[in-house]
């Protein structure tokens, strides 16, 4: 690459991690090209952004983000994945696909300025993302309200009940 060419590659991996909510770092080495670009499909639809870049360069560019925290594991063949929307979508991309494959190792997970223990991808990975969090918490509000019309509506049935057995009562003590 010329200069100019690897000043760009840093502003753009810059820009993308300035954008980024999440990251994760992997090791792609074993995996093949028709894997590596049926990932790449998967990614552009779930806004993740994949890229792969000289360590030397990459670690340039994150050295003045928030996630500056992979300059470490910035050796050998690595990948890094951008969450540019929600924070779980890298992890979920990433944990889906090495479950299918092997040879794709995660070296780092971020979320912002912290590196995560790998251990917590998974958890990470089955988070709900921020539509299902706001209907689960919708569902949880919605209960109480539930419950109470429901028992508002065991007030009058209850009522009428009452009132039948009494009606019953009296039509047996007449005849």
């Amino acid at each position: 690459m010329r200069i100019d060419d690897k000043k760009v590659a840093v502003e753009g991996l810059q820009e993308i991690a300035n954008k980024a909510v999440s990251a994760v770092a992997a090791d792609y080495h074993g995996t093949s090209v028709s894997e590596l670009t049926a990932l790449r499909q998967e990614a552009r639809e779930s806004e993740v952004h994949l890229k792969v870049i000289r360590n030397t360069l990459a670690k340039k560019a994150l050295s003045d983000t928030k996630f500056s925290c992979f300059e470490d594991l910035l050796v050998g063949p690595t990948m890094l994945a951008f969450s540019l929307g929600d924070p779980t979508s890298a992890a979920k991309l990433v944990n889906n696909f090495t479950k299918v494959n092997k040879n794709f190792q995660v070296k780092g997970i971020s979320l912002g300025d912290t590196l995560l223990e790998l251990s917590k991808l998974s958890a990470l990975a089955n988070m709900p993302n921020r539509e299902q969090a706001l209907s689960q918490l919708a569902g949880m509000l919605n209960a109480p309200m539930n419950q109470f019309v429901s028992i508002l509506n065991q007030v009058p049935s209850t009522l009428v009940r009452t009132l039948q057995a009494v009606k019953e009562q009296k039509e047996q003590a007449e005849s």
